[in-house]
C-alpha cells in the first residue's frame, strides 16, 4: 500500500505541512508510521481521516469537537459522508442566493430593477459569524469574548463607507506583505515590521491587543482553515509569514 510523506499529503490535500504537523501534535491525525529518518508516512486510512477532518472544518467545527467525533465508538464514516453531503447542499443553496443577491444589486445599479432594502442581505450567514466567535472563545477563553464584544461596540453605527475603507486598508497591508515575501524579506525585516505596525494599529481600531493576544491572533490566522485560505489567496506563505511577523512585533513593541 502506498505511503505518503507529509509533504506529499500536504500537496495532495492542499493544506500546509505546518497544519499536518499541528494535527499530529494535538492527536487529531497521526501518521501510519514514523521512519528511522524521522519522516511521517500516511496510508489510505489516514488520508480518509484527513478527508473527514477537512469536511468538518468546512462545516465550521472546532478541532477539539472533530477529535471527539472521530474517536467516538459510534462514528460511522458512511453516515458522516451522507451528513456532509446534506450540509454542503444547504451551503450550495445559500451561495446560490448570494449570487442572486449580487446579480440583483448590479441590476439595480444599472437602473434595470428596483431592490428592496431587506433584499440586500439575502444569503449572508449569521451562523458563520457565530462560528468564528465560538472558535475564538474556545481557543482563547474569556479574553476573546471581551474582545469580541469590544469590537461589536466599536463597530456599532459605523457607516458602510467606513467598513469598506477598513477592508481596503487590510487589503493594502496584505498586498504589501505579499510583495515583501516575493522580494525575500524576513518577518523580522524593518520594512516588514513597518507594515505590521500598520496592521496592529488597524486591529486596535476594533480591540487593543497586548503582548499575548496579538501573537494569539496570528495563530488563529494559521490554525483556522477559513483564515488560512483567505491569506493563501494573496500568497501561499502569507498566513505563516504574517503570524511570525506579528509574534516578532509583539516581543519588541508590546
Amino acid at each position: 500500500m502506498k505511503k505518503h510523506t507529509v509533504k506529499d499529503l500536504a500537496q495532495l490535500a492542499k493544506v500546509s505541512v505546518r497544519t499536518l504537523h499541528f494535527y499530529d501534535e494535538i492527536g487529531l491525525l497521526k501518521p501510519a508510521l514514523v521512519g528511522e529518518n524521522g519522516y511521517r508516512y500516511y496510508g489510505r486510512e489516514e488520508l480518509l481521516r484527513l478527508q473527514q477532518i477537512l469536511f468538518y472544518r468546512e462545516l465550521g467545527m472546532s478541532l477539539d469537537r472533530i477529535r471527539e467525533v472521530l474517536v467516538a465508538k459510534d462514528f460511522d464514516r458512511m453516515k458522516a459522508l451522507a451528513q456532509h453531503r446534506q450540509e454542503i447542499e444547504r451551503e450550495r443553496e445559500r451561495l446560490t442566493k448570494l449570487i442572486q443577491t449580487i446579480d440583483q444589486t448590479v441590476a439595480s445599479f444599472k437602473g434595470e430593477t428596483q431592490m428592496k432594502d431587506e433584499d440586500l442581505y439575502i444569503g449572508f450567514s449569521p451562523e458563520k459569524q457565530a462560528e468564528y466567535e465560538t472558535y475564538l472563545t474556545e481557543r482563547y477563553g474569556e479574553a476573546a469574548t471581551a474582545n469580541i464584544e469590544a469590537s461589536k461596540q466599536k463597530m456599532k453605527g459605523w457607516p458602510k463607507e467606513e467598513a469598506q475603507k477598513i477592508g481596503q486598508e487590510f487589503d493594502s497591508i496584505h498586498l504589501a506583505l505579499k510583495g515583501l515575501i516575493e522580494k525575500g524579506a524576513t518577518p523580522a525585516a524593518p520594512e516588514v515590521q513597518q507594515v505590521i505596525d500598520q496592521h496592529y494599529k488597524l486591529i486596535s481600531r476594533f480591540w487593543k491587543p497586548d503582548r499575548k493576544s496579538y501573537p494569539g491572533l496570528g495563530l488563529l490566522y494559521i490554525e483556522h482553515e477559513d483564515f488560512r485560505k483567505t491569506y493563501e489567496g494573496y500568497h501561499p506563505k502569507l498566513a505563516d509569514f504574517l503570524a511570525a511577523a506579528m509574534s516578532f512585533y509583539a516581543e519588541r513593541q508590546l
